[in-house]
């Protein structure tokens, strides 16, 4: 009785609140995006904040970041098929902030492999989540915290429909400590989570400046014609720019003022770095980013 029950309720729970979901074709490629909003999560959007994409391998998809919810994975889902009903085979975590894989319930009922880096197997289940914390109930019904079951210890290949799927551990910490690319030589696109930000300004909360640099350099060095982040609707190759100079120019400013004896608390008044001030969440991030950078370099230096 209480499964009848269930699978009376399940659609309606699932109706409930309606992400009004748009796939994005990325250039000519099998690729399509759902791109978030250049915002914070809060109760209004729900979690879209964060870009979740498939990849058409031919006979199945391979989708990378599952997005903020089950409800969010469920509806991304339902309108890849109408452009080609196809099984989703495996799934890839780029990193473990919660706006990225927290869909994963849904991909693994549906029967999906999820894959992350070797951080999720110490990655502790949470009474409250973040996003549990900050969006509505209707909209985070349903979700659980599924980490991936395949991990990435450095480098794992696929092949899936003949077609090459190079997934990298980053190894060092940049973003995060967990940041994976997704690299596919026939499709001249890589996937490289939030080592990318476009539309907003990143933030460095979790990261190391100089292990970014270094990591955006080694994805610059790629044979690709789309570079596709975890925020911002850029994939160009030239969707790196902003996140690439913003990180760099942090890095050298804020180590000057170091090197001058400057405090923390003039350092964040000075670093204003005004050339991204009409960037998405500046105001909210630049100066928050600033006092991080200065006690990173603290124990960096």
């Amino acid at each position: 009785m209480k499964r009848l029950l269930f699978t009376l309720l399940l659609p309606l729970t699932l109706l409930s609140f309606n992400y009004q979901l748009k796939p994005v074709q990325v250039g000519s490629s099998s690729t399509y995006c759902f791109f978030g909003l250049p915002e914070v999560m809060n109760d209004k959007n729900n979690g879209n904040m964060a870009n979740s994409c498939f990849v058409n391998m031919g006979n199945s998809y391979l989708v990378v970041d599952s997005g903020p919810t089950y409800l969010y994975a469920s509806q991304a889902y339902k309108e890849m098929k109408k452009i080609k009903d196809l099984k989703v085979k495996y799934v890839i975590n780029t990193h473990v902030h919660d706006d990225h894989w927290l869909g994963n319930g849904y991909y693994k009922s549906q029967g999906a492999k999820i894959i992350g880096s070797t951080a999720f197997e110490s990655l502790e289940i949470e009474d409250m989540p973040r996003m549990k914390r900050r969006i509505s109930p209707e909209a985070y019904k349903l979700t659980t915290q599924v980490h991936p079951e395949l991990f990435v210890d450095e480098k794992m290949v696929l092949y899936l429909e003949h077609k090459k799927v190079i997934i990298k551990n980053i190894g060092y910490k940049a973003h995060t400590d967990s940041d994976v690319t997704v690299y596919i030589p026939s499709e001249k696109i890589v996937f490289v989570g939030d080592l990318v930000f476009n539309d907003r300004l990143p933030s460095i909360r979790d990261g190391n400046l100089k292990g970014w640099v270094e990591a955006l350099d080694e994805i610059l060095l790629l044979d690709v014609e789309y570079i596709v982040g975890g925020h911002g609707t850029m994939v160009s190759k030239e969707s790196v720019k902003m996140t690439y100079e913003y990180i760099k120019t942090l890095r050298e400013e804020v180590l000057a003022l170091m090197d001058d004896g400057v405090g923390i608390g003039e350092c964040v008044n000075a670093v204003t770095m005004s050339q991204f001030k009409n960037i998405n969440m500046y105001d909210s991030l630049h100066r928050q980013n600033v006092e991080i950078a200065y006690r990173m370099l603290e124990w960096e230096n």
